[in-house]
């Protein structure tokens, strides 16, 4: 059996790493810090293969997936991702664009041409990460608000024409709420609330991915705030949402996922 992660350096990724690991999982781990990449050797006991790329750029995506296409990847959990953070009309283009390719167009591209070769063998599990942003507007944020919602509704597209195929292959989406990782230290941001613990947020949404559960939302919060968004108009959630964010204007403007 083997797992392939993106996003697997640090925080939920490296805590899915570990995780499927102790479930006997072979794990081929992509990030872009190779120096934390070497260091799931020390809590990793099946093989490990490890793959420094960066996945913002549209030819690395297709680069990776020529090098794992061999390896009949059972489990694939797209976690890359990271977001800006500032006023739409201030925000870098840049970093945008990247963000885009990294949390948007990566997704698409691997999550097609790996899903085509579970099809073909009628087995496995393709796991995308978004976020509870993307049941909401997300001023001060909105275009990392906008990419969760894009991961989210694709994958739900996606469910349902494999039910309708009546497919073994089966796709999930992982939408928690703030997670203790680099997130918070590397931004300088200090959450409204306290964050769920990654090892928990990890080993949750991998058991509810095992159980082909479509959205995964993990804490007692989050499930509120998804019914809340569910429930509610989208002036008002855009306006709890912004009021939320101002706390952070004057914080950095680059927030990994």
């Amino acid at each position: 059996m083997k797992a392939l992660i993106t996003g697997a350096s640090s925080g939920i990724g490296r805590e899915m790493c570990i995780y499927l690991s102790t479930l006997g999982y072979d794990i081929i781990a992509v990030a872009r810090n190779k120096d934390n990449l070497e260091t799931l050797k020390e809590v990793i006991n099946t093989k490990l293969t490890t793959i420094a790329t960066d996945l913002s750029i549209k030819e690395n995506c297709f680069k990776l997936f020529d090098e794992i296409k061999d390896e009949h990847v059972d489990v694939f959990i797209n976690n890359a991702g990271f977001g800006v953070f500032g006023e739409f009309n201030d925000t870098s283009l840049d970093k945008e664009i990247d963000m885009i390719n990294t949390n948007i167009t990566s997704v698409h591209i691997l999550s097609k041409l790996i899903l085509q070769d579970m099809v073909i063998r009628h087995y496995g599990y393709i796991l995308n990460v978004a976020s509870l942003a993307a049941f909401v507007p997300g001023p001060l944020m909105s275009s990392y608000y906008a990419s969760k919602a894009y991961v989210l509704r694709l994958t739900q597209g996606i469910y349902k024409e494999l039910k309708k195929e009546n497919s073994n292959v089966s796709i999930s989406a992982l939408c928690p709420g703030p997670v203790d990782t680099n997130f918070s230290n590397i931004a300088g941001v200090e959450f409204a609330v306290k964050p769920l613990d990654s090892k928990y947020v990890a080993k949750y949404a991998i058991d509810k991915m095992f159980k082909h559960k479509l959205v995964i939302v993990p804490g007692v919060l989050g499930k509120i705030t998804k019914f809340f968004s569910k429930t509610s108009p989208d002036k008002l959630t855009s306006s709890v949402s912004y009021r939320i964010q101002c706390k952070k204007l004057n914080k950095k403007s680059v927030l990994p996922s």
